[in-house]
């Protein structure tokens, strides 16, 4: 693992001063050969489905696993738009001038080398690349075991394609071995990898925090809630809770917990539910909603803090908005939040309060998506507050610099 961090930090230097033309090519290139190698891709796939169904996976990971040709499609569709988005690099964010007649300014630089450490999505390995090296930084990969045939075929044609184009040999490096001994060395790589992005579920995401001596950004889990106040427009609730919690269940800001206004329950929970069973949802509530409609899964305290990336969503009625906001500080993830109302204070207040990287007034969950905010292409969405929070595009993998320009000044 040394070497491969050695490896990866000689190639990070010469990155940093590589031009955008030369990089833009490099993804255009990477983008036409996954999709001419789409079917080398995908037979290495599906030894991968064969393994996981062996090894009796779960059904929210197999299908994040699954790849075809419209997948690999969208996949270098997503590095073509990494191409046409501005590179941040060398860009100034600010410049003035001090009394002292210095120039002192502010720039974007790459952050070096990036460790992402991923688990099911294939797609992870093509995304976090193209990412990475627009933003002028190196990568080493390590993907999940239950993918592991995918990601090696997917890395190894996109670092032929950079090599080709003139970017450094090991731009982009990937760990072809299940063991997870190379993670805990991968975590104590300090002098050769500056951050450690994870990508997975709890217990993965958990590990890196606890074990990594490099600084991590948290793409953490997505426990998510919507609040239908007293006042909510009911049809445009319908379609935005079934967008929320059916479009994509197996995704992080895909809705897990519904919250309703003690005085629409009656009339509201007996609607959502019976659209939300027309969906196919399985349906936990709380007592209140079980008074309601009877033959829904009586909710466990688990329930109120579960990321279920599956068709199961729990339904508890609330007093007001400050109980839903209580129960969304207790339980969730700062993630993504939403609460459905017509009463301007109460969204300014919902707003404010929650805690979240993202938080929506009348919109589905399921919007939290660096494309969707105009930011591009994402790595994927942190949860914590430093060094970048929400959805994580180019320039959150930067750092920044001060440049000062002088004509002879000494401390006084």
């Amino acid at each position: 693992m040394k070497k491969i961090g050695e490896k990866a930090q000689n190639a990070a230097f010469i990155l940093k001063n590589i031009s955008t033309t030369l990089k833009n090519n490099a993804l255009l290139r990477m983008a036409n050969e996954l999709e001419d190698n789409a079917e080398k891709i995908i037979e290495a796939n599906k030894k991968d489905l064969k393994n996981s169904e062996k090894n009796n996976l779960e059904k929210a990971k197999i299908d994040r696993l699954i790849l075809n040709s419209e997948k690999i499609h969208k996949i270098a569709d997503g590095l073509r738009e990494i191409a046409t988005q501005p590179d941040p690099i060398n860009e100034i964010v600010s410049m003035r001038r001090r009394p002292n007649g210095m120039d002192v300014g502010l720039v974007r630089v790459p952050l070096g080398v990036i460790g992402i450490i991923y688990e099911s999505r294939p797609n992870v390995t093509a995304d976090s690349t193209g990412l990475a090296l627009k933003a002028g930084n190196a990568i080493i990969l390590r993907g999940g075991s239950e993918a592991i045939h995918s990601n090696i075929s997917i890395a190894d044609i996109l670092h032929e394609s950079a090599v080709k184009e003139g970017l450094p040999e090991n731009c982009i490096q990937i760990i072809r071995s299940k063991d997870r001994v190379y993670i805990d060395a991968m975590l104590k790589l300090k002098d050769y990898i500056d951050v450690i992005i994870p990508r997975g579920g709890h217990s993965l995401i958990q590990k890196v925090v606890q074990n990594s001596t490099i600084p991590t950004i948290e793409t953490g889990i997505g426990i998510v809630s919507l609040f239908v106040n007293y006042d909510a427009d009911f049809n445009q609730a319908d379609k935005i809770i079934i967008n929320s919690k059916c479009s994509y269940p197996a995704v992080c800001n895909s809705l897990d917990k519904l919250l309703i206004h003690e005085k629409i329950k009656d009339h509201y929970i007996p609607r959502i539910i019976l659209l939300l069973r027309e969906n196919n949802v399985e349906i936990r509530g709380c007592k209140k909603t079980q008074e309601i409609v009877s033959d829904v899964i009586p909710a466990i305290e688990e329930d109120w803090s579960s990321e279920y990336l599956s068709l199961k969503i729990v339904i508890r009625v609330v007093r007001d908005i400050d109980e839903a906001i209580q129960i969304i500080t207790k339980y969730d993830s700062k993630h993504t939040e939403s609460i459905l109302t017509k009463n301007y204070n109460d969204a300014r207040k919902f707003l404010y309060e929650v805690d979240a990287a993202a938080v929506f007034v009348n919109a589905a969950t399921r919007l939290t998506d660096g494309g969707i905010f105009g930011l591009g292409a994402e790595i994927g969405i942190s949860t914590q507050k430093l060094h970048a929070r929400g959805p994580m595009g180019l320039n959150q993998l930067t750092s920044t610099k001060w440049i000062i320009y002088g004509n002879g000044q000494i401390r006084e």
